[in-house]
């Protein structure tokens, strides 16, 4: 496990994680190693045992901050990363290597950068030339086959007050206030229920308004991002955009649809609320998600993986390799 401390050693952080990239491409051992630039700075890394991969293997080594150090415990490792996710492609890494001793070379490892932020990483490999029939992306899903996932929807808002003496606040109009009165209204809308997906749910991020507390707020501005559903995912943007006003300032930032994954027979499945690079890359006919893991220590400070996860993931990779060849 040396190895797999030594990655986790890196901050790898997104943004940062150019030099863990460079490392991997010299100290992960396959027949052909290639990286390629995003174009923000990080790369990508492809490990090739064939020139006509079949399977490949991928996952992320960006990681959300901030950075904490690796520790080994006699059943787990902890630290940032360990679960989401050098554990995922360390795994795959390992299963490669297996593989490879059994005498089998149609597969493929990608490591990519920026999934966190918006799966740059992935979004530059979809525009090269390079394809493949099945994708498995790791990501910690307890060792189950997603069978799907939620979407995703993300804008940056920009609610305009008019600054005023806190103390006369008929004479103005705080930004704040404006906040709150899309924030209830966002509350009471009547999102549908999806049967396999269930709620569409929200998060808001990146929220500021500086002002001195004795003025009304003149501005305020946020992100708000959306986890959606086969039935909320197109109602979600129409909500939002019937809600603009010269009062309110929406730019639509992306994001993806819920989607359908490939599952196998003898391997346990279920639907996620998380996102993935998954729906970014498009040069693959199949995609498979699954890998070591619980996604409620991910993003955590106390993120960790259990060995046996870890061991049961390495002969998953292996199984869905062998059950797809």
């Amino acid at each position: 496990m040396e190895l797999f401390r030594q990655i986790l050693s890196f901050d790898s952080t997104s943004g940062k994680e150019r030099e863990l990239g460079e490392w991997l491409a010299t100290h992960l051992e396959a027949p052909s190693v290639q990286t390629f630039e995003v174009g923000d700075g990080t790369l990508n890394v492809l490990l090739c045992w064939s020139d006509t991969p079949r399977v490949v293997f991928c996952s992320h080594m960006d990681t959300v901050p901030p950075f904490i150090p690796p520790t080994f415990e006699s059943d787990r490792v902890c630290g940032r990363g360990s679960c989401d996710a050098k554990g995922q492609f360390y795994a795959m890494y390992q299963a490669c290597l297996r593989l490879a001793e059994a005498g089998h070379r149609d597969f493929a490892l990608l490591i990519l950068s920026g999934e966190e932020t918006g799966s740059w990483g992935a979004r530059a490999f979809a525009r090269t030339p390079f394809r493949a029939p099945l994708l498995v992306v790791g990501e910690p899903t307890d060792n189950k086959m997603v069978s799907a996932s939620k979407g995703t929807k993300s804008f940056e808002l920009g609610f305009t007050g008019r600054a005023f003496h806190s103390g006369y606040p008929e004479h103005g109009v705080s930004a704040v206030d404006l906040f709150v009165d899309f924030m209830e209204e966002l509350r009471a809308a009547d999102f549908p229920e999806d049967p396999e997906l269930g709620p569409t749910t929200w998060n808001v991020g990146l929220l500021r308004s500086d002002n001195p507390q004795n003025i009304l707020s003149p501005s305020l501005g946020c992100r708000l991002y959306f986890r959606t559903t086969f039935a909320s995912d197109a109602r979600v943007t129409e909500w939002v955009r019937a809600r603009a006003s010269q009062s309110l300032k929406i730019v639509e930032r992306g994001g993806d649809a819920p989607a359908r994954y490939l599952t196998l027979p003898g391997f346990p499945t279920g639907p996620v609320a998380f996102g993935s690079d998954a729906p970014h890359l498009t040069n693959f006919a199949q995609k498979i998600i699954c890998g070591p893991g619980s996604i409620t220590v991910a993003h955590r400070d106390d993120e960790h993986l259990s060995l046996a996860d870890f061991q049961q993931a390495i002969d998953n990779y292996i199984r869905i390799y062998e059950s797809y060849h």
